[in-house]
């Protein structure tokens, strides 16, 4: 029996509420391990977290069963609560509502990872 692939790969940026610059050295690192084990436990491989105080960018490489909307859903979700509950910025952590996904090939992959990581450099 053969079998389906897909290689889906997907861009996010979003921002935090009011753009307020909320994504501190002190608590960057446990955002990003929230939102990087939420995406894992939706079968999302993480190929690179990064941004500013101001927003975040989160390169994915997703299955076909899963839409964007859906990881948006969890992943901002799940790691608001974090921030709130656990990063001491109970009434200012949150996400702006939208956010923006752009698709892209492998052929494109080391580029878009070297720039989410780069982000501090690009700003």
């Amino acid at each position: 029996m053969q079998r389906s692939k897909s290689e889906i790969y997907l861009h996010f940026v979003w921002g935090t509420w009011r753009r307020q610059s909320i994504l501190t050295p002190g608590i960057e690192r446990a955002v990003f391990r929230c939102i990087d084990m939420e995406c894992r436990r939706m079968k999302c491989d993480v190929l690179a977290i990064g941004g500013m105080p101001d927003h975040v960018h989160l390169v994915l490489k997703v299955p076909a069963m899963v839409s964007a909307a859906g990881v948006m859903q969890h992943v901002k979700g799940t790691s608001s609560t974090f921030g709130r509950d656990h990063c001491g910025e109970r009434r200012t952590f949150g996400w702006q509502d939208h956010y923006g996904v752009f698709s892209f090939s492998g052929g494109e992959k080391k580029r878009i990872i070297a720039y989410v990581l780069n982000q501090k450099t690009h700003h």
